[in-house]
């Protein structure tokens, strides 16, 4: 049996996932987290993006965007608390895609730097949620 760590990934929403993992990967700010059992504690923000999981006794990994929030990581224990999580089975390609659009949009017309960076984050958003659903397409070595 494959040593683990309990994670749980919650959003204002719901509790996504709670469960073991053998690890984690997600999109810190400064780059992209690797969390194995035993890592130090740690707390960051993380950026929108792929939390990726890999499930004991399973071969695929599971994958949920988040759109930011926060990583806790303590002795036997990840936390992820996201802003908006979405089960990567969930994600929806034409809603992304139209996000994305109307965010561009926003961007060009801005009326305000507040428009502006509103339209930003969309816009960073609905990409990292193209790319998840693009990881999610890739098969698994």
């Amino acid at each position: 049996m494959a040593i683990s760590i309990h994670v749980d990934v919650v959003s204002a929403e719901e509790s996504i996932f709670s469960g073991l993992a053998e690890f984690v990967v997600l999109p810190g700010e400064a780059g992209e987290l690797g969390i194995l059992p035993g890592h130090m504690p740690l707390m960051t923000r993380i950026k929108p993006g792929a939390v990726r999981l890999k499930i004991q006794g399973q071969d695929q990994e599971e994958v949920i965007f988040v759109a930011g929030g926060i990583l806790e990581v303590q002795p036997g224990r990840v936390t992820v608390l996201a802003d908006t999580a979405i089960r990567g089975k969930d994600l929806d390609e034409a809603k992304a895609l139209d996000a994305k659009k109307k965010a561009e949009e926003a961007m060009s017309t801005r009326e305000s730097e507040l428009d502006y960076a509103r339209a930003q984050a969309e816009l960073a958003e609905a990409v990292a949620q193209l790319a998840a659903i693009q990881r999610l397409r890739k098969p698994s070595h």
